[in-house]
């Protein structure tokens, strides 16, 4: 059985400034404390990550065993008097053109965790990118046109870099046209995000009201 390895962060910070989308702060967010406490559950972390990319997996991989392979239904010598070893058919495994033995078969790798274990998964992860200042909250991302260039100029105003996930209330049609072309931009719900997303990008870039329903949500 896997041990849970837990770590809890020192100078765990929960106040965060809310920035503007010109890149200055203008409002303070206290996060609450019961729910970000600064502690990192890694064999959770890990779990999660495996559950989450084992149920994208197609799992179509198939090979043809020997009844499956064209041929090879005349046996190709007699049983017995030629010396060689004795063989029922051309199209067994161990011949070129064989089948395959215990090869892979289409099959569902999908299984699930208890949603308490995703809900602290979610929050070690939160924790994690916390005490790495990774989490940069704004007060309302909100585009007059939907362009790349308007979007791709707020993340250079709060100096975000890397692969960057943007979590919003409600993906608005300005903002999901805008940041649809931005290769390294996740956009997505904040009622929708899970800890595979977190732990895939390096920045959270999260408007303040997302944040606070959020905290609710996980309590």
């Amino acid at each position: 059985m896997k041990r849970n390895k837990e770590r809890k962060i020192k100078e765990f910070n929960t106040r965060l400034d809310v920035f503007g989308l010109d890149g200055k702060a203008v409002d303070k967010i206290q996060l609450d404390e019961e729910v970000f406490d600064g502690r990192v559950n890694q064999t959770l972390l890990y779990e999660a990550k495996k559950m989450y990319e084992a149920n994208c997996r197609r799992g179509t991989a198939s090979s043809k065993t020997r009844s499956e392979v064209s041929g090879g239904g005349a046996k190709p010598w007699k049983q017995k008097g030629t010396g060689r070893a004795r063989v029922g058919s051309s199209r067994n495994p161990v011949w070129r053109h064989g089948g395959v033995a215990f090869g892979p078969r289409p099959r569902d790798f999908s299984y699930s965790m208890p949603k308490k274990a995703l809900k602290k998964a979610l929050i070690s992860g939160l924790n994690a990118r916390l005490s790495e200042n990774m989490v940069k909250a704004v007060v309302e991302i909100k585009l007059d046109k939907p362009k790349t260039s308007a979007f791709k100029a707020i993340l250079d105003n709060l100096k975000v870099e890397g692969k960057v996930l943007v979590v919003v209330e409600a993906i608005t049609k300005d903002v999901k046209r805008s940041s649809g072309n931005l290769k390294r931009v996740s956009l997505k719900e904040g009622k929708n995000i899970n800890v595979r997303d977190v732990l895939l990008n390096g920045c959270i870039l999260v408007e303040k009201t997302a944040l606070e329903n959020l905290g609710e949500k996980l309590k």
